[in-house]
């Protein structure tokens, strides 16, 4: 009986091994697909709460009176403090390794100042609590991606398809959004970001980051990072982005304003204009590996300019939105080709910092310069001049950046 029992366990351990091998790869793939749940979630509510705010920003500002001056300063000086925050905030958690306590605690006070913003109606006031508001959500984005990276193991060149959950969420709530400002208005555009940036705030616990891969100091880490003249050059890049993006997410609305479009278009235009985003997001992975990072982010800068150009000559709100159809190759791949490149290229252990510089050249100095320069030449030249600008002077700094780094030496190869 029992030679008999341990020829049928025998029999059984091929079978049992190939079941446990089953349930082993079974479980790796629902973990797999759990870690990308979480920061396409995050980006999902992220950029739906983006859409509730930042496109009624400077329509709120004009609603309550404030002049062009006013204007520049409060879409110019508060991305000012992204500038530096975002670094900050990035650089103590990657010391700390507390990454998931900062930007919860970063995404609660935040919370806190959008519920206080639509009940103030003078300047410095709303100038104060915008400057909170800044440095609180500063690293988020930053935040986010460096998860996403890390989450991502093996397969970063996958983030766009993470990346993608942003763009559907903008462009579902963009909708939603504009129907609410026209039936009930511009208030509820900031307590629905409060609202969704909530929600969110139970998704960040969510995200991991891994660990610290040497002990060499970060400032050691981050003086090696700026010698790097294709690092300072790849910044001045992300610069040129904040510029057209501040050109086109503050005064998009204004200059549709000018061409009698109502609100409810207006979230049309950029449903529109994140519908093209999805299937270059989720293929973003195989234009990488076709241009590489940098390659690709300079492609999306030369896109993005013509799309300010094109927007100078539409002449009615029905060639505007089909000019919005090149968003899709403009801002979204310009950020997948950006995270790629400063994951790339950040030093061990310094990942989360990195993103936090590309996140500040971007969001930070660049809309900073851009809502200074676009809030008076709104006032005296129109919508259509300020686009003039913007786009030549984003044309001219890529390619004047492109010149330089290709007259570069080659980079050593590293093991």
């Amino acid at each position: 009986m029992l030679a008999r029992v341990n020829r049928g366990a025998a029999h059984l351990k091929p079978h049992l091994r190939i079941f446990g091998m089953l349930v082993s790869t079974s479980s790796d793939r629902e973990c797999a697909v759990l870690k990308k749940i979480w920061p396409f979630s995050f980006n999902f509510i992220l950029f739906a709460s983006t859409a509730f705010m930042s496109p009624f920003i400077v329509l709120y500002f004009q609603r309550l009176g404030f002049s062009g001056a006013q204007i520049g300063i409060l879409t110019g000086i508060t991305p000012l403090v992204t500038f530096f925050a975002a670094p900050l905030w990035s650089a103590l958690a990657d010391a700390t390794r507390r990454h998931r306590l900062i930007l919860g605690l970063a995404i609660l006070l935040g919370i806190a100042m959008l519920i206080v913003y639509p009940l103030l109606s003078t300047f410095v006031p709303i100038l104060v609590i915008a400057i909170f508001i800044n440095t609180f959500f500063a690293p988020v984005s930053a935040f986010a991606d460096s998860a996403t990276m890390y989450m991502l193991a093996d397969k970063k060149e996958l983030y766009g398809r993470v990346r993608v959950g942003g763009s559907i969420g903008y462009g579902l709530a963009a909708a939603v959004a504009g129907t609410v400002v026209q039936n009930f208005g511009l208030r509820y555009a900031f307590w629905g970001c409060a609202g969704l940036f909530f929600l969110n705030f139970f998704i960040s616990q969510k995200l991991e980051y891994g660990q610290v891969e040497d002990e060499e100091p970060i400032g050691r880490k981050m003086r090696t990072l700026l010698a790097s003249p294709r690092w300072v050059l790849f910044l001045i890049v992300a610069f040129a982005g904040g510029l057209s993006l501040a050109a086109i997410n503050n005064f998009f609305f204004p200059y549709m304003s000018e061409l009698g479009v109502r609100e409810s278009t207006m979230g049309l235009a950029l449903t529109v204009g994140t519908i093209s985003e999805i299937p270059l997001l989720f293929f973003s992975n195989r234009l990488v590996k076709r241009f590489g990072s940098y390659g690709l982010l300079i492609f999306s800068m030369i896109l993005t300019s013509l799309r300010m150009l094109l927007f100078v000559v539409a002449a009615s709100p029905l060639v505007v939105l089909l000019v919005q159809l090149l968003n899709g190759l403009n801002f979204p791949i310009m950020w997948v080709a950006g995270v790629s490149y400063a994951d790339e290229n950040a030093p061990p252990g310094l990942r989360t910092t990195a993103q936090g510089l590309f996140s500040a050249m971007v969001f930070g100095i660049g809309m900073a310069v851009g809502g200074l320069i676009g809030g008076p030449v709104l006032e005296s030249l129109g919508g259509r001049k300020l686009y003039l600008i913007f786009g030549i002077t984003t044309l001219l700094t890529t390619t004047l950046v492109s010149l330089i780094h290709n007259r570069l030496p080659p980079e050593k190869e590293t093991d």
